[in-house]
């Protein structure tokens, strides 16, 4: 896509970059034409995403139904744990299927024989304990072993899962399990953080008595080693997996529809939103762009750094890699403990081939300095992705160069835990990179970005990402109804013009080539003296500035206008303040205007993130505003929030 005068695996002043003949040379995707082949055979294609998996039945039709209910791959019959676990016990049973890393340096590994044996162990509790076909079973854990061993073992019996994140709250799990319907618990007595014990259990406890003890069973992974008494209806975890030594469990057939699992959003701007997930289309998809985007085969190590609460460790830690065959790694600590080079050793010691983590943990990397990278050999890295936010241009090229080398493909992709799996990235073995730009849809998936009435936007305009076609890896309640067309407003499209869409509710623009660059959700947005500006695009040029980490930008008082941009600024640590300060409002002059300048400009040594690596703008909306914080259980260092406020407090305006 990019012309002669390109430089083959480099940047040129074009910010356009080739992939390397040599990571081309071995791609699993290397067809130039293939988004024109898929389009050509819509819907049809799709059974290429079908053929990476066993059905117990055959399907009748790629896809029954032209407009919702969507039933993808109508008629198959297949096992979701069948397909990560079982069919993989020929050749590669001795293969490592998980490696785990644990927060006090400890290390476990499972082969695909290891982890079809305990899977089966624990689904032959779990259904003696009542858990039967269709009942929802609540997994409430860090990221330990034991999380994707339920997850599996709740599929192989027909019972979808629930997976809570282990930062959230009493509450928070309650309410989660009381909409899910679920009364089967799988927790833990506690798990580390920075080296401190964290006690689950007692979250658990308090959760149950919330849902009026409405709990018929609970299992408790043992990870602290305390060895604490257990009450009625309470199981440990390894006395299970030892009573049921060497059981076996038929893997249930559960029609392509049925559902898999049910996530829920991450709750940090407002209610929680249950997405349920089927198990054919969801997997079919997991497991192509598994294939496809990430370029995993069955010998190669991938580490997704998402926790597994979240869509990401769903379905690029637990189902996607484990439904090609491949190693998965799981890492229980933060990135910066004990030390700021502890992702790059495990990667090192690991021999990792593929590395999936969020724009912001790279912006974090960087302000660390390359010095850390450095000090270890990441020759294995073959390919990197990020995922959960848009990275901007000077953070994907220091990604680029410090950890690929500049011989690494960077897949920058979009998706939400409502898709399921990625929509919009290049293929790292066909398409040209643009730093900063997502890259096009990917094949089979129509994703437009479209004005407020619902017409295309011209190149470099602002609009609404909107998907006009179903996916496979569409949630139940896409498949099932026929009102996702979103009340037309001044924030969202009128999709009514198209037989069916969805609004994706993300703001973007799209290039002369089809490359769709994201801007964040159109609700975020700053409204000062009637004018509204997105955040993102303020965001990205400050993040651009030598010097600037990172960068947040939220709505605040102001005695004049009302209200005021405020820009949270994370700096490197040998940048002078008044000189960025000076430098910011250059850069948003000059990407955006002078009317954009942020009004309120406040440093702080990080931003609040919750544990998934996701800023939280509500809470320094509500810092800047004086108000209440609300719910912080999902913060990952709530130590910020003091020095947020004394920083607000004592700025310079």
């Amino acid at each position: 896509m990019a012309g002669d005068d390109q430089r083959q695996g480099g940047v040129d002043s074009g910010d356009r970059v080739e992939p390397p003949p040599s990571f081309v040379e071995q791609a699993n995707v290397t067809d130039a034409d293939v988004r024109a082949r898929f389009e050509g055979d819509w819907p049809d294609c799709w059974a290429a995403a079908a053929d990476l998996l066993d059905w117990e039945t055959d399907y009748d039709a790629v896809l029954g139904g032209e407009r919702p209910p969507f039933r993808w791959f109508d008629g198959g019959r297949l096992n979701a744990c069948h397909n990560c676990v079982d069919r993989h016990l020929g050749d590669r049973k001795n293969q490592v299927a998980l490696t785990w890393e644990g927060r006090l340096g400890e290390s476990r590994t499972y082969s695909y024989l290891d982890l079809h044996r305990e899977v089966n162990e624990f689904a032959a509790a779990l259904r003696d304990l009542g858990v039967a076909e269709d009942d929802v079973v609540t997994l409430y854990m860090p990221v330990v072993p034991e999380l994707v061993v339920a997850m599996l073992a709740c599929a192989r019996i027909g019972a979808p899962h629930s997976v809570v994140f282990a930062g959230f709250s009493a509450d928070a799990l309650a309410t989660r399990m009381a909409a899910a319907d679920s009364t089967y618990l799988v927790t833990c007595d506690g798990y580390y953080r920075r080296g401190a014990p964290v006690h689950q259990k007692n979250k658990a406890d308090n959760a149950a008595i919330a849902l009026d003890d409405d709990v018929e069973a609970t299992v408790v992974v043992d990870r602290l080693g305390d060895d604490a008494p257990l009450g009625d209806d309470e199981y440990d975890y390894e006395d299970l997996v030892t009573e049921y030594r060497g059981a076996t469990v038929d893997p249930v057939p559960r029609a392509s529809t049925d559902q898999l699992f049910l996530i829920h959003t991450s709750g940090t701007t407002g209610e929680p939103t249950g997405v349920r997930h089927t198990t054919g289309g969801y997997l079919a998809h997991a497991a192509w762009t598994s294939r496809a985007v990430l370029d995993l085969e069955p010998e190669d190590t991938h580490w997704c750094s998402a926790d597994i609460g979240w869509i990401t460790g769903h379905t690029y830690t637990v189902y996607g890699p484990l439904a090609v065959g491949a190693t998965t790694m799981l890492y229980e600590g933060t990135p910066d403990h004990p030390e700021k080079d502890r992702v790059w050793e495990l990667i090192e010691r690991n021999a990792v081939d593929v590395f999936y983590t969020a724009p912001t943990a790279v912006r974090a990397f960087m302000k660390w300095g390359e010095q850390y990278p450095e000090a270890h050999d990441l020759s294995s890295l073959r390919l990197l992705g990020t995922v959960g936010e848009p990275i901007n241009p000077r953070a994907w090229k220091w990604y680029h160069e410090h950890i690929g080398g500049g011989d690494c493909p960077v897949v920058d992709t979009w998706w939400q835990t409502e898709t399921g799996g990625m929509m919009v990235t290049t293929l790292p073995g066909v398409d040209t990179m643009k730093p900063g730009s997502a890259g096009p849809p990917l094949p089979g998936v129509d994703a437009r970005v479209v004005d407020a009435a619902g017409d295309p936007v011209d190149p470099g305009e602002t609009g609404f990402l909107v998907l006009t076609r179903p996916w496979p890896g569409m949630p139940l309640s896409m498949v099932e109804d026929d009102g996702w067309f979103a009340d037309h407003d001044p924030a969202r499209p009128d999709l009514s013009g198209f037989e069916w869409a969805y609004g994706t509710e993300d703001g973007a623009t799209v290039d002369e080539d089809g490359y769709v660059t994201l801007l964040g959700r159109v609700d975020d947005v700053v409204n000062v003296s009637g004018r509204r500006f997105a955040t993102m695009e303020i965001e990205a040029a400050i993040a651009d500035v030598e010097g600037v980490a990172e960068a947040a930008v939220v709505s605040g008082p102001h005695d004049l206008k009302g209200r005021a941009i405020y820009a949270y600024v994370s700096a490197a640590e040998d940048a002078a303040e008044a000189d960025l300060r000076e430098d910011v409002a250059d850069a948003v002059a000059d990407a955006i205007g002078p009317v954009a300048e942020p009004d309120v400009v406040v440093f702080t040594p990080e931003l609040p993130k919750t544990r998934s690596g996701k800023i939280m703008r509500r809470l320094l909306e509500a810092v800047a505003s004086g108000e209440d914080l609300g719910d912080t259980s999902a913060l990952r260092n709530p130590e910020v929030v003091g020095e947020l406020e004394s920083a607000l407090a004592d700025r310079d305006r």
